[in-house]
Order: C-alpha cells, then structure tokens, then sequence
C-alpha cells in the first residue's frame, strides 16, 4: 500500500460519529479524506472543515457535509499533512500553498493529526523551503525584509506567473541552511510587516503518523 494512503487511512480511525473535523490539504491529507468519504457513505456521521478550495471540493465530491469556519469556535480532530516533522512534533507547513488555513483550522483543534511518509521525517527543519504568506502590495519590500533573516526568498510562481493563495495573497519558499530557533524564527516572521503567516506550526501538533513500509503506520503522540 502507498505510504501516504497508510498513514491517512489510519487518521481516519481517529474521527467518531458526531465530530467536527478539519480536513487538510496536499497528497496525503488526500487519503484521508477518500477514507473518511466511505465511513460517511456507510453511515459515520461528521462535519468537516476544509482548509482550501480544493480540499472542499474534495469532500463534496465525496459526501461529506460542510460547516464554514465562521460557524465554529472549536473542532475536534484536524487531520493534515507536513513537508516536514521533527520527532519533538516541530512542523514546516504550506508546500500546497493553503498554510494560513490550515494553521488557523490547527489552532482550534482539540487534537491535531499530521499525517506524512518516512520521507518528511527529519532531525532539523529547513531542508525543505519554508513557505510565507505576505501581501501582494509591495510584496518585494516584505521579501527584501524577510532576507534579513539569512534566507534566500524566492517568490512561488504557477503557470508562469506569481501563485495567489486562496486569500488572494503571495507565497514566497524561504531557502534556509537550518532553522534552529523555530521558535523565535516563528516570532520574527510574522512581526515582518506585510506578512500573513509562516508554515512553521510550533507546539501544535499532537499525533504524528508515519507510514511504512512493514507492518501498520507508525504513531507517534507528543
């Protein structure tokens, strides 16, 4: 079985009838919706909050039904993915570009579930670009300012022209050796004026699953 389809199957064991549940973003977050999508088509009864346009239309598709974000103070479970995690639950979030949603529908989970392959699993953030959500108005002074945090920012682009997030904001994938503060890191950003938010999620996830090659998807809880 695909790592990713093990890892978001085995989330979906989590959610029970009657909860609220945020629904993430990107390949593996996928598979747990597919599977949550059947548990409802055989009667699980839950409500689901997507985090981007294409995760709402996912669950459309598949049955689920929908609450806005609006109407909710407190969710259940979140169930999302990680472009990379630290065994102390440190998270870089954002390669799917729907970070600022998924941080915000984190941030009111009772329990937050990241689901990722062996491959995201690392000892130091940084290898992978951190992903940063600023204004498009003067979008490269906020990047001029961003640099002087030792990164090279580099404006994220889809079809030849900038990628506009679902708030109708930039992203611009932040190039660092190592991130060893994430905390502090995490604090400069978001101080930067023209910032929205950074894909670090700091002491907000509480279940990491790993799928793997033998045997069951791994657990880990903080």
């Amino acid at each position: 079985m695909d790592l990713k389809r093990k890892a978001g199957e085995k989330a979906a064991k989590y959610v029970e009838d009657g909860m609220i549940v945020g629904l993430g973003t990107g390949s593996t977050a996928y598979w747990a919706i597919l599977k949550l999508g059947e548990l409802v088509a055989d009667g699980l009864n839950i409500k689901g909050i997507p985090t981007s346009k294409n995760t709402e239309e996912l669950a459309q598709k598949l049955g689920i039904p929908m609450l806005k974000m609006s109407e909710v103070n407190k969710i259940d479970v979140a169930i999302d993915g990680a472009d990379e995690a630290t065994a102390n639950f440190a998270l870089i979030k954002g390669g799917g570009g729907a970070l600022l949603r998924e941080k915000m529908i984190a941030s009111i989970a009772k329990q937050f579930i990241v689901v990722i392959d062996p491959s995201k699993y690392v000892e130091r953030l940084g290898q992978f670009p951190l992903p940063v959500e600023i204004i498009t108005f003067g979008w490269e002074i906020t990047s001029s300012q961003i640099s002087l945090l030792g990164c090279k920012p580099i404006l994220r682009r889809g079809n030849q022209a900038p990628f506009v997030t679902d708030n109708g904001n930039y992203i611009v994938d932040c190039y660092f050796d190592s991130i060893v503060d994430r905390d502090g890191m995490n604090t400069a950003l978001n101080s930067i004026p023209g910032v929205v938010e950074n894909g670090l999620f700091v002491d907000m996830a509480d279940v990491l699953i790993i799928g793997r090659e033998n045997g069951d998807a791994e657990v880990l809880s903080f």
